[in-house]
């Protein structure tokens, strides 16, 4: 008989820790065996309740959750679904947390929740259900962004009327050779979920700054994907943008569907361009990974790469087989490698997958598969 997943669930407000104490106890297989409301508290109850599973506030008293998520996975890495506000601060120090090694996240719950109680509480279940059989690697490193120059940062603001802290739109460039337009030749498509921000920044990392052009669908909050490309832009030699309606897609260049949006790759005449779409969610979500697949099958086909990596669920996967039967060859992240082993197993099972990679080595393939006529 399979043992309950044991949650502590470590957060300064007491009303909070009540709501996700009741919602989590309501589940079937997880227990609450306890709470604190700092970090001190916490690290005294992670020795005497050994939890499977921690909720952590990213905003927490004496210590930031960030310095102490830091300090658990050097010390004794375990599964953290962190707890965040839908700001654009929240957001930035969320994706440093999934950087430390978080595995999932969720929205601050509301005290006013009453309508959307069903909802939220169907969430939080899944995601730490998902995180009690997830991979957690102990953390290495923290990673050092490169920065742009302060005085690149205030040009562009300033031409663009924008915070170019947290907008896609302000475009830096990069050290390297100037890059005339032309036409795309290769589009490499990615879909991914839960871990899906680390690994694709991952991927993008061993990306050239001249390499294909890139279309990305991360299930991401609409809060989110503005911040995650930025941050993801400070980090690679390509140029990493929200996708806006309409852009050109370029070489170079990548393009991340926001939040809230379905992301769709169309011809244009002799061009690609990215087309958004707010239709219903598609396997719940909205960005949807088969959503994006399909039109790359249908308007890239064997000009493309497809390429699957971690995430709960199938989204994608039959997107991929479409792609594959395109004639494109197609990626998937190992099982070893993948935080959570569900959208690129089921692209597997369904034999939508020419490669099955651990995720250092998706990038050198990808290139490869695109530099084939």
């Amino acid at each position: 008989m399979a043992k309950d997943i044991k949650v502590l669930i470590i957060d300064d407000s007491a009303l909070v820790r009540k709501l996700l104490t009741e919602i989590l106890n309501s589940a079937k297989g997880i227990e609450v065996v306890g709470s604190a409301s700092d970090p001190f508290v916490a690290r005294e109850k992670i020795k005497k309740l050994n939890p499977d599973v921690l909720t952590l506030d990213v905003e927490m008293p004496k210590m930031d959750g960030l310095t102490f998520l830091e300090n658990l996975m050097r010390l004794r890495p375990m599964p953290v679904v962190m707890v965040s506000t839908l700001t654009q601060k929240g957001a930035d120090t969320t994706l440093q947390a999934l950087e430390l090694g978080a595995i999932d996240f969720v929205s601050k719950p509301k005290i006013d929740l009453s309508h959307t109680i069903d909802a939220y509480a169907e969430e939080i279940i899944e995601k730490v259900r998902v995180a009690s059989e997830a991979r957690v690697r102990p953390l290495e490193r923290r990673i050092v962004e490169k920065k742009p120059k302060p005085e690149e940062k205030k040009r562009a603001s300033a031409i663009l009327g924008v915070d170019p802290k947290y907008s896609a739109d302000v475009i830096i460039e990069k050290s390297g050779p100037k890059r005339h337009l032309r036409t795309t030749e290769r589009i490499i498509a990615i879909g991914a979920s839960t871990g899906g921000t680390e690994a694709i920044r991952e991927v993008l990392m061993g990306m050239p700054g001249d390499g294909p052009a890139v279309v990305i669908s991360q299930h991401i909050p609409e809060a989110f994907s503005a911040p995650f490309a930025a941050r993801v832009n400070s980090q690679v030699e390509m140029q990493v943008f929200e996708a806006k309606d309409g852009q050109q897609i370029l070489p170079g260049h990548a393009y991340i569907a926001p939040g809230d949006s379905h992301l769709l790759v169309m011809r244009d005449g002799a061009r690609y361009v990215c087309r958004l779409n707010d239709g219903p969610p598609v396997n719940r979500h909205r960005p949807s990974v088969d959503v994006m697949f399909r039109s790359v099958a249908q308007n890239v086909g064997p000009n493309a790469v497809g390429v699957i990596l971690t995430g709960m669920g199938a989204d994608g996967a039959l997107g991929l087989k479409e792609i594959h039967e395109a004639g494109a060859p197609t990626i998937a992240q190992d099982e070893q490698s993948s935080v959570v082993w569900g959208m690129p197993g089921e692209a597997v099972a369904m034999g939508a997958v020419d490669k099955v990679l651990p995720l250092s080595k998706v990038a050198a393939q990808v290139l490869a598969m695109a530099r084939k006529e």
